[in-house]
């Protein structure tokens, strides 16, 4: 197992070192001497020092680099799905039709231009298809979400047709070989369900193809080369290394499906050195979290485990962020009833101050399976927080408070604790830090609960001792005074104004909580003065 980490965080690193030098439009290219076997091809790598790579069957061109007869596929469409007599021959990919009751077992494929196969497979015409591409792996096996996936699926959808297209053998090259070969899996994928369509009259409103990392490159491409656009396209975390700076048609883009939604779970670091793509690449772009480190999948979670398991699981928490975007639609699927809501918004860091939790003009959309196909001119980022299993959906409020002070005061990195109290169920001591408070200010912020508490009747604030002795604390205690706190419910999207019990409340660190109620009447919005400049802020915040 160790030596299978290492390895796989190995070719990472090295997909990740070479990113500048696959995606330079430099493409100059010296053909290496390399002697592959008989009926084998040469691909002459562009990227890396490595020795050029063979390859069975008969190919056209690939992503990045060049194969040994010249052609190019930087600069112009090269394959097309052939229009009458296809060869399919040519496909490597072989597409397996699960069963619910073996979501794990391969007993049954489909096969490109076997007539009989749809029929010994018991492919249901008149259903929905789903059609599921995996990413990059390093043992040669599936990995363990594929039936979790697949179950899900079915379990939604019973009559469903679910397809999980195996290219494990081009999968478990090195990382800059697998990403090249996405483009050919692509177009088998493509010329599969051409087939369909060509041979049944199978309608590709029917179709929805959802790709893991590479995977997800691998379903846009194939959503380009098909005859006629298939229905939706999932984008589960696409890969980063290689496809960053990538031109739009080979790799995931919003042309190449009627809705195209992607999640984005693992997006840390410079946009050459992530995992995932950082860009929008859909028509909707959701973030969970940020789309940085996934709740469960930090150091401290990764300590825990090894003491608990050994290092049975470390593989899982290398990847645990990146493979987040799976279970999380995995979750919209089992769980219809609770689903997680996105909000539009601009960046991240509005989002975190809670000024992007509306609804109005589709701002906000669910996450997942069950996601309204909102298409605009540009692409649209959104934004939600999540608990760390499932089901994973969170509450989100924003909250407003005005820190009155007769003297000029500011502090920074300041530690609070916030409880709820409403008429379903109450949530304590939600921890928050404000970067920032100031005298005669007023601060927004985002907080979220793992419960739904109801309509909100009550809350208590705390401001924390720091967590170091501080002189200027003990010499001079600092208070603020606060006569509202005002907070919005971004699932309910019902605002709500509580008052202190005592017209003002005195907030001091380390001291205790200060009670507010609802204020008896709830104040009608104002248009002008703050209120109007505070309610232009945020739509600019939440105007993607």
């Amino acid at each position: 197992m160790d030596d299978l980490l290492g390895f796989k965080l190995r070719e990472f690193l090295f997909a990740l070192s070479y990113e500048n030098r696959w995606t330079s439009k430099a493409y100059d290219l010296v053909p290496k001497q390399i002697t592959c076997p008989e009926g084998f091809g040469r691909f002459l790598d562009a990227v890396t020092d490595m020795s050029a790579a063979c390859y069975s069957g008969k190919v056209e061109s690939a992503v990045y680099g060049q194969f040994a007869d010249g052609e190019n596929l930087t600069a112009k469409r090269e394959l097309q799905v052939k229009d009458a007599e296809t060869n399919f021959e040519g496909i490597e990919s072989k597409f397996s039709l699960r069963t619910p009751a073996e979501p794990d077992e391969d007993v049954c494929y489909l096969v490109p231009g076997q007539v009989d196969s749809l029929a010994q497979c018991n492919f249901n015409h008149t259903s929905k298809t789903f059609v599921v591409i995996h990413g990059w792996t390093v043992t040669g096996m599936y990995e363990s979400w594929v039936p979790k996936l697949v179950d899900a699926l079915y379990k939604r959808e019973p009559d469903s047709n679910v397809i999980v297209v195996d290219w494990l053998i081009r999968a478990q090259q090195h990382y800059p070989v697998s990403a090249a070969y996405t483009k050919l899996v692509g177009k088998d994928v493509a010329m599969f369900i051409d087939w369909m369509e060509e041979q049944f009259n199978y309608p590709l409103n029917n179709v929805h193809l959802l790709g893991y990392s590479l995977g997800a490159h691998a379903a846009g491409i194939a959503g380009s080369l098909t005859k006629k656009k298939v229905n939706r396209i999932t984008g589960l975390d696409p890969a980063g290394p290689t496809f960053e700076y990538a031109d739009a048609l080979i790799r995931l883009s919003p042309d190449d499906a009627d809705f195209v939604d992607v999640l984005h779970t693992y997006t840390r670091g410079s946009p050459d050195r992530s995992i995932g793509i950082q860009k929008p690449v859909g028509h909707i772009d959701i973030y969970p979290n940020g789309g940085g480190f996934q709740p469960g999948c930090n150091l401290g979670e990764a300590l825990r485990l090894i003491a608990e398991k050994g290092f049975a699981d470390v593989d899982q928490l290398v990847k645990c962020s990146h493979e987040r975007s799976i279970h999380l639609f995995i979750d919209s699927l089992l769980y219809e009833e609770k689903p997680s809501m996105a909000y539009r918004c601009n960046t991240k860091e509005a989002f975190e101050k809670g000024l992007c939790l509306s609804c109005r003009k589709n701002r906000c959309n669910n996450l997942g399976y069950k996601v309204n196909r909102v298409r605009t001119k540009r692409n649209t980022k959104m934004y939600l927080k999540t608990r760390a299993q499932m089901p994973y959906k969170v509450f989100h409020y924003q909250v407003k408070i005005h820190f009155f002070g007769k003297a000029n005061m500011t502090k920074t990195n300041q530690p609070f604790l916030i409880s709820l109290y409403g008429t379903l169920d109450e949530s304590e001591n939600i921890a928050f830090t404000l970067p920032e408070v100031s005298s005669n200010k007023t601060f927004s912020f985002l907080i979220y609960t793992e419960v739904d508490i109801g309509d909100l009747l009550m809350l208590k604030l705390q401001w924390e001792k720091d967590t170091f002795f501080s002189w200027s604390d003990w010499w001079t205690p600092f208070t603020f005074d606060i006569q509202r706190v005002r907070v919005k419910s971004g699932e309910t999207q019902k605002k709500v104004v509580f008052c202190s019990r005592d017209g003002t409340s005195h907030l001091s660190k380390g001291e205790e909580a200060a009670i507010f109620v609802k204020c008896s009447e709830q104040p009608v919005n104002k248009k002008r003065g703050g209120a109007k400049k505070a309610s232009k802020e945020n739509s600019a915040h939440e105007s993607a």
